[in-house]
């Protein structure tokens, strides 16, 4: 079972910014896709920075969703350290 998608955030270049209900984050980078399909919508800058979270993923207004093993998997192989960055929560703070 994947984790599910709990925060999302635009950021440049056609990336976003997951955090993830298990403490992970990743950054995916949506510019490969942008050629292909329902995917093309998103390369207007106001249709991509309006990602939003929907069920456990990342979806877009017009029906434009991702499947949430793949905003996972895709997300680790952008992350640092292995693939993986941890979140700190508040009982992990000084």
């Amino acid at each position: 079972m994947h984790p599910s998608v709990i925060k999302v955030t635009a950021t440049e270049n056609y990336r976003i910014r997951v955090e993830f209900d298990n403490n992970e984050s990743g950054i995916l980078d949506m510019a490969p896709y942008l050629g292909f399909g329902v995917f093309q919508k998103l390369k207007d800058p106001a249709i991509f920075n309006a990602a939003r979270v929907a069920f456990d993923t990342v979806e877009w207004p017009d029906g434009v969703d991702l499947d949430p093993e793949f905003v996972y998997e895709k997300c680790l192989e952008k992350c640092p350290a292995g693939g993986r960055t941890r979140l700190m929560g508040a009982e992990n703070r000084d």
